[in-house]
């Protein structure tokens, strides 16, 4: 428990961004599960129809530090690279 008021409005705002957090976290993971069924199935029209949606949901994760630049640019890279082998 915080014990300070700073510490306590600390608290507060971390709890407010965590739902936001969750929520940018959720909507790029869905994304990229589309994306990967799609694959899966063999769509790959429909998987890069959908990948400036994933892409999107990415950047905004990195640019709000949920998660970072190099592991957004290995997410996006292993999904073009996974739509080109079905293409092939």
């Amino acid at each position: 428990m915080p014990i300070t008021k700073g510490a306590e409005k600390a608290h507060r705002a971390s709890l407010n961004k965590r739902v936001f957090n969750l929520r940018r976290t959720r909507v790029m993971l869905d994304s990229v599960k589309k994306v990967r069924k799609a694959i899966a199935a063999g769509d790959v029209a429909k998987a890069e129809s959908m990948m400036p949606e994933t892409y999107q949901a990415i950047d905004k994760a990195v640019k709000r530090g949920v998660i970072k630049e190099n592991t957004a640019a290995r997410k996006k890279s292993r999904l073009m690279a996974a739509i080109k082998k079905v293409k092939a």
